[in-house]
């Protein structure tokens, strides 16, 4: 398969690797284990028509999830503190899927303008449904329960929230006004959140049993890998120029036969990642099943990841350990991505019982 990006991807990635590198500096990133999300540059990113560009006609500017895959990895290039994944991969691409003219008025639009965040509350791979939902006086519904982690939970505006029915899965539609919200620090930002609802009022989407939960994690675990070929890819090359340029015993560090072979090894891994993502996400894409591929390619997200980050900082010896240093922030943002949604374990079990 030609895995080749066009030339509207190419364009958006290229606009997507400008803004970024013009405005995030590790000084502007705020200190480590803080922050997570640069409002300023989201709504940058919304003006320039990057926002909403990905998302499907009439919705959008007609692309899909490859564009969106193409903006992420230069999200993770940067590791930009910034919603797309959540807000746009998943919930903004689900509202213009299956939502109605209510809710694409109600919770799309304000998206798409940058000024407000959806964060979705997906349990990791093999884990129970937090939510339970049960219908309320007309045709409302209530939605109790609580997941803990949700990526960007700390700044969302609303939530998608799949919960159990008494007809199988459903995904909701909830206020953040409408839950309790504890934020929680990750291992390099502080935008998770525990979420709780008791009884929220919740919007439907679509139908129970109809399967959105999955076609959200399906697209947010691509997502994810392509925010880990980004990190990883970034990682690998800040690596290769630092040992060309540091030296020991009179020669750089990259003459070392060692060195060569774990930079090899890594830049394997790091193509192992790039070949699983666009195999994933262009079956999505065409609207063909891709379980297996999605876990393939999240198992070398995550056991890549691993790898990659962990040759990474110890190529760069002392300094690499450096929380103030640029590459922890790399490492941090690979572990993180190693485990979310499930890590390589949980995506071994996933593809046995698929293939049983």
């Amino acid at each position: 398969m030609d895995f080749s990006l066009t030339e509207a991807q190419q364009e958006l990635g290229t606009l997507t690797r400008r803004i970024l590198g013009d405005k995030v500096r590790p000084e502007t990133l705020g200190r480590h284990g803080e922050g997570g999300f640069d409002r300023a540059l989201w709504q940058d990113l919304a003006k320039a028509g990057i926002v909403d560009a990905a998302l499907p006609a009439p919705a959008g500017g007609g692309f899909g999830l490859l564009e969106q895959c193409a903006v992420l990895v230069e999200i993770g290039r940067t590791v930009a503190p910034l919603p797309y994944l959540p807000t746009i991969t998943m919930a903004a691409s689900a509202l213009a899927e299956f939502g109605d003219g209510d809710l694409l008025e109600r919770w799309l639009v304000p998206v798409l303008r940058g000024e407000k965040v959806l964060a979705v509350a997906l349990p990791d791979a093999g884990a129970p449904c937090g939510f339970t939902a049960q219908r309320s006086s007309g045709n409302g519904w209530r939605v109790s329960g609580s997941q803990t982690a949700v990526s960007f939970g700390a700044f969302a505006d609303g939530f998608l929230v799949p919960a159990e029915t008494s007809d199988g899965v459903a995904v909701f539609a909830i206020e953040s006004v409408e839950t309790e919200i504890l934020t929680q620090s990750t291992t390099d930002h502080a935008d998770a959140a525990l979420i709780s609802a008791a009884e929220a009022p919740a919007t439907l989407l679509g139908e129970p049993g109809a399967g959105i939960d999955e076609w959200l994690r399906l697209r947010g675990t691509t997502g994810l890998c392509a925010l880990q070929l980004g990190v990883l890819d970034s990682a690998l090359r800040s690596t290769a120029e630092y040992t060309r340029e540091r030296k020991q015993f009179d020669r750089s560090l990259a003459a070392f036969q060692a060195v060569r072979q774990r930079l090899a090894d890594a830049y394997v891994d790091v193509e192992a990642v790039r070949l699983t993502l666009w195999q994933a996400a262009s079956l999505l894409a065409d609207g063909r099943p891709a379980h297996e591929e999605v876990a393939t390619a999240k198992y070398w997200a995550a056991e890549a990841g691993h790898r990659v980050a962990h040759t990474a900082v110890h190529l760069h010896g002392g300094v690499g350990i450096d929380v103030d240093y640029p590459l922890h922030r790399f490492f941090a943002a690979a572990k993180r991505i190693e485990f979310s949604l499930g890590g390589a374990t949980a995506q071994l079990r996933a593809l046995g019982e698929l293939l049983a």
